[in-house]
């Protein structure tokens, strides 16, 4: 099933939408986050554009206009971006809305119906490796 991601500002103005394609309509908050993440370091690891666009800055990037600038070109760790993404949600470092209701926990069930929508809102910027 494929589900709206959207990065908004407090303002609730869009910046950023993708879609995630789930094989379950019952996944977990920790789910959504490991599903975005990894889509978005494979999207960048495949291709190795000038820019990368994600959830979680890779460590030794610039943030610009156009999205996250490595220095140098390189693969990023899906893995370690995941870490950092689901340790800063516990540290409310951005919060999930899915429709109009705020996830709590990571192991939170949501529900998935072919119109949801999920927001990330990003409080401070995350920084990986």
């Amino acid at each position: 099933m494929k589900v709206l991601i959207k990065d908004e500002l407090l303002s609730g103005k869009s910046v950023y939408e993708t879609e995630i394609d789930f094989t379950s309509e019952i996944v977990t908050v920790q789910d959504i986050i490991n599903q975005r993440v990894t889509k978005e370091v494979e999207d960048y690891n495949n291709r190795l554009p000038e820019y990368f666009n994600g959830l979680v800055e890779p460590g030794e990037a610039e943030k610009t206009l156009n999205g996250y600038k490595l220095k140098t070109k390189k693969l990023i760790d899906a893995e370690k971006q995941v870490y950092i993404a689901l340790d800063a949600f516990q540290k409310n470092g951005f919060f999930i809305l899915i429709d109009t209701l705020q996830a709590e926990t990571l192991t939170q069930q949501i529900h998935l119906k072919p119109n949801t929508t999920i927001s990330f809102v990003k409080l401070t910027p995350l920084i990986g490796g």
